[in-house]
């Protein structure tokens, strides 16, 4: 159900890095995230929103749960009493949203801002120049959005084996978030989640100064859509 020898392994490189595990559990059912949640693990992501509920009302309280997915605009009010960390905003929409609802239910949802850095056009993500510009509005409408704090940025390298290719992409996240850090968010230290790499990349991506991992094969086996 669960392989705990690659859970017990990835967690000992991660420590050594600080690096935080995010265990991928969507499609897999509820004992085997209470199986892992038995070993000690308490992060856990899901990309749809149906799914991600149910398993919070089965499942500890103390779970952090990373909605790490494409979330609309209208699921967000679903989710914003519980969810930990939603890791791919990528509209300035999107963060208006997530702000009032968070308003509602009388907390701060922290959020990452997702940059597109894949050669895939499929995958999710801004460029920099959206980026830049969705933080424009961010900043210039900061008191209305209290309760909404961005910690950092998230991307999806290529489906790849070219090593080099791999690394070009998480150095280019990499690099800019320290850019944003430096000019942007100086001043907050909450602005710092470099989120990248999954299971075939993880470790390219750590040696590249990822500061959080979504591993789900590795830790679950492979994922069955059926």
């Amino acid at each position: 159900m669960i392989n705990k020898e690659n859970f017990e392994r990835i967690k000992k490189e991660l420590q050594q890095t600080n690096t935080t595990l995010i265990a991928v559990s969507k499609t897999k059912p509820t004992a085997a995230i209470q199986a892992l949640y038995d070993l000690g693990q308490r992060d856990f992501g899901e990309n749809y929103v149906q799914e991600l509920i149910e398993k919070q009302e089965q499942l500890p309280k103390d779970i952090h749960w990373h909605y790490i997915g494409h979330l609309q605009t209208n699921k967000v009010k679903y989710i914003a009493s519980f969810v930990h960390l939603i890791h791919a905003v990528e509209s300035f929409k999107l963060l208006q949203e997530i702000n009032k609802q968070a308003e509602k239910n009388n907390r701060v949802i922290d959020v990452l801002l997702q940059m597109h850095i894949a050669q895939e056009e499929t995958k999710y993500g801004m460029d920099n120049h959206e980026l830049l510009t969705l933080l424009e509005y961010y900043e210039a409408q900061k008191n209305r959005l209290q309760h909404v704090r961005i910690c950092g940025l998230m991307g999806m390298a290529s489906f790849t084996e070219n090593q080099n290719q791999l690394r070009n992409e998480f150095q280019q996240l990499k690099n800019f978030f320290e850019y944003l850090k430096r000019s942007n968010f100086l001043f907050q230290d909450y602005f710092n989640i470099c989120s990248m790499g999954m299971s075939s990349d993880y470790t390219i991506a750590i040696e590249e100064g990822s500061t959080m991992v979504r591993i789900g094969s590795l830790l679950f086996g492979a994922r069955n859509y059926n």
